[in-house]
């Protein structure tokens, strides 16, 4: 299935797959995360083009408009939420991860104007492909696993995601995250 991007394409920015332009693998290569997140950094310029090759999840590349600069990126990859209810009993919901998602720190450097990237990228891009992708695949959640900033995590709660109560988020931290995310904080919203 093709997604057709126009219809989240803003007047400011738009978006590209990875693979749509074969100028973005050299965009890619002078990304620099913000908030010195070098993980993101590092999955964007090593992993994602072995991710897409093996259909493991999709990076979406968010340009400005006019200057076709590389703004932010992002990653969504389709997953299952396990959560434990009461005692043994548990529970799966079918999801969409938001794997990976950072700005370009050189693109806000030089447009300082450029306020509230994330939250715009959020919105505009990341929100719309996920419901968009609700309507062809059964998926009741979008997720994501947080670093353990305080500042960010109250930064995803702006978007709309939230954490799961201390038990069941104990019981994701054991069993069901990824050995990468090692130390992030589950947090998901409904679609």
């Amino acid at each position: 299935m093709i997604i057709e991007f126009s219809v989240v394409d803003t007047k400011d920015f738009t978006i590209e797959h990875l693979f749509d332009n074969p100028e973005n693998l050299d965009l890619i290569a002078n990304f620099q995360a913000t908030n010195g997140a070098a993980g993101l950094e590092y999955y964007l310029k090593n992993q994602s083009v072995d991710d897409e090759e093996n259909n493991c999840s999709r990076t979406y590349l968010v340009k400005d408009a006019l200057s076709a600069e590389l703004v932010a990126y992002f990653s969504l990859k389709t997953g299952l939420i396990t959560i434990q209810l009461d005692g043994e009993k548990f529970d799966s919901v079918p999801a969409i991860e938001l794997a990976n998602f950072a700005i370009n720190k050189k693109y806000k450097d030089t447009h300082p104007e450029s306020q509230k990237l994330g939250f715009y990228t959020f919105k505009k891009f990341v929100l719309p492909i996920v419901q968009r992708m609700s309507v062809y695949i059964g998926v009741n959640a979008l997720y994501i696993y947080a670093l353990p900033e305080e500042k960010l995590i109250d930064h995803y709660q702006t978007m709309g995601f939230e954490r799961l109560p201390e038990p069941q988020e104990k019981f994701v931290q054991r069993h069901v995250k990824p050995e990468y995310d090692e130390g992030c904080i589950f947090m998901y919203q409904t679609i």
